[in-house]
């Protein structure tokens, strides 16, 4: 069992639900955001469940932007548990993004900055401990978004997420048949704060029932899973293969 975990962007969202998930599941964790004050809420309302007094949840203040910061506390979590870090799920993300040439360079630069580079660098700063003792589990959360370029608003977030699904490639490949796995899950739509002011979503679920699957997915070790499985893995199969103008009808 993988127990210790640290994950980031959990102070709302797809990352604390996550956390009240594999809290319940006996796992010890480490939470990370850039909003302490979130985090500490989280913190006291898991310690203080009935039946997970055995559990550890420890936080830290991060910012992924801060690529030194991520390494520091990367290290120091590793140091804090006992066995260290045995998963790392890199979940922080944000959802601002305007159609490219709209005056607006800045959203997508910051919508790039958090989503790709942040995850690089965490992505370095999770494999350098993994390298390290030849064990470990390395999550991508991306989203159902990277299976193809899409328009306006959205066209600089769908970049940034299929960037990380080719990272997460790119790891598997090396590591195919060594003890360190790597999975990509591609969460479909699943209500939480980043897109709760998105108008008519399509096959949108709840933000306990879609982590679920996220989880189980994770818990699973798969090394790529679109969820929830119904119906997402048909539709990105579908989405992968339509012409542009389908495709433009579709989303």
């Amino acid at each position: 069992m993988r127990r210790n975990i640290l994950i980031t962007g959990a102070s709302s969202g797809l990352g604390a639900e996550m956390a009240r998930q594999f809290a319940a599941k006996g796992h010890n964790l480490v939470l990370t955001a850039r909003r302490e004050d979130r985090l500490k809420a989280l913190q006291t309302e898991l310690t203080g469940q009935e039946g997970l007094s055995g559990t550890t949840v420890v936080t830290y203040r991060l910012d992924v932007t801060d690529h030194e910061q991520v390494f520091e506390v990367f290290r120091a979590a590793d140091a804090e548990l006992e066995g260290g870090l045995h998963r790392i799920i890199v979940n922080a993300g944000i959802g601002k993004g305007t159609p490219l040439g709209t005056g607006r360079f800045d959203a997508n630069l910051e919508t790039a900055e958090t989503n790709f580079i942040a995850a690089l660098a965490q992505a370095e700063a999770a494999m350098e401990l993994f390298r390290a003792r030849n064990a470990g589990h390395l999550v991508f959360i991306s989203s159902v978004a990277a299976v193809r370029g899409l328009p306006k608003a959205v066209t600089t977030y769908a970049a940034t997420k299929a960037a990380v699904g080719t990272l997460a490639e790119g790891l598997q490949l090396e590591l195919l048949g060594k003890p360190i796995k790597v999975s990509a899950i591609f969460p479909g739509y699943i209500r939480s704060e980043l897109n709760e002011h998105v108008a008519n979503t399509p096959f949108v679920v709840d933000t306990e029932v879609g982590v679920r699957a996220m989880v189980a997915a994770i818990e699973a070790e798969k090394a790529k899973a679109y969820v929830p499985g119904w119906p997402w893995a048909p539709l990105a199969r579908v989405m992968r293969l339509a012409p542009l103008p389908l495709l433009r009808r579709m989303i």
